[in-house]
């Protein structure tokens, strides 16, 4: 437009949007684009977004030329040949190139999160090794195919943070003392201790304000190792959060019969029907997700065993995380 039909105006707005765009692209080459998600990091030129950018050059000085240009130059349709055949030329690569545009291209990168539960951009060859689920070490979930980097981020943050702040519940009184009461299930080797209230606090995977603790019992002694996530009543397995994608999955508990009281104790399941016999009754199944700060057979996110595992949505198997999971561990 500013080779055939100049004007001060169309002149003046394509320099300037050409200047931007040229400008960001040469940020975005140099210092990462800090404001938009996924562009922060530098990455190296591509042919598709450098021809772009190249564009975007001709463009800004194509209107400087009609700024300086009368309308009536004779050279203006000569010019604006050249232009559309420069333009094709270049632009076709472009075109074909960008399918293969990848953003971080040349440079392995990967996510770890430190025991502070930041997470750091690496590249790969400075990056910690694929390696089982250790909360003592740097928590470093790589390795798992279709796990998005941001889905990665986010169960690793998920992990560091439970395991920083859950040990405050390490001791059942003090659990006891802000709310949870046990459900009766220490004969299984494990012992959930829920705070009911929690579950409409309005408060998601909060190590601060867990739904439900649980101890690992061995004779007398019960030993902190997991918190249960849990959503509010009337949440569903289609709705979950997706907090690490294939790293993760809920489950739910729609086979278990509780005490009809205030602190429901589990006392047994339910009938061929899937009733529970009075008075017993059956509580409306949640979602929920475990979230180990000790190393786990089938990795962080793991369910318990048997009775334990509860159920999952239909069509999905059973996660076992074998390449973050413990020769150690309880199990999923």
């Amino acid at each position: 437009m500013a080779l055939a039909r100049p004007s001060r105006a169309v002149a003046l707005v394509g320099l300037l949007l050409n200047a931007v765009l040229v400008g960001g692209w040469v940020l975005a080459k140099t210092k990462g684009l800090t404001f938009v998600d996924g562009l922060d990091q530098v990455e190296p030129i591509q042919v598709a977004d450098g021809l772009a950018a190249a564009l975007a050059a001709v463009s800004a000085l194509a209107a400087v030329w009609s700024l300086k240009r009368h309308h009536a130059d004779r050279r203006a349709p000569l010019l604006v040949g050249v232009a559309v055949a420069v333009l094709a030329a270049v632009a076709f690569p472009g075109m074909v190139e960008a399918g293969n545009h990848v953003h971080g291209a040349g440079e392995a990168k990967a996510i770890v999160v430190g025991a502070d539960g930041q997470a750091t951009l690496t590249d790969a060859s400075v990056a910690l090794p694929t390696k089982p689920y250790d909360p003592n070490m740097p928590i470093d979930l790589g390795g798992v195919a279709g796990v998005t980097p941001e889905q990665q981020a986010r169960a690793e943050n998920e992990v560091a943070i439970t395991v920083m702040r859950l040990p405050q519940w390490a001791d059942p009184a003090a659990a006891e003392a802000a709310g949870y009461r046990s459900i009766g299930d220490g004969f299984t080797g494990f012992e959930h201790y829920i705070s009911w209230s929690s579950l409409n606090d309005g408060k998601i995977l909060d190590p601060d304000h867990p739904e439900s603790l649980v101890y690992r019992v061995t004779g007398s002694t019960k030993t902190l190792e997991a918190a249960m996530y849990m959503l509010p009543p009337g949440s569903t397995l289609d709705a979950v959060p997706d907090l690490g994608g294939a790293l993760t999955q809920w489950h739910i508990h729609d086979n278990l019969c509780f005490t009809n009281n205030a602190a429901p104790q589990v006392v047994g399941l339910t009938t061929s029907d899937g009733t529970c016999e009075a008075p017993l009754v059956k509580l409306p199944p949640v979602p929920m997700i475990h979230v180990w700060i000790v190393p786990e057979t089938c990795g962080p996110f793991s369910a318990l065993e048997g009775v334990g595992a509860g159920q999952i949505k239909p069509g999905e198997q059973r996660l076992c995380d074998h390449v973050h999971g413990s020769t150690t561990g309880s199990g999923f």
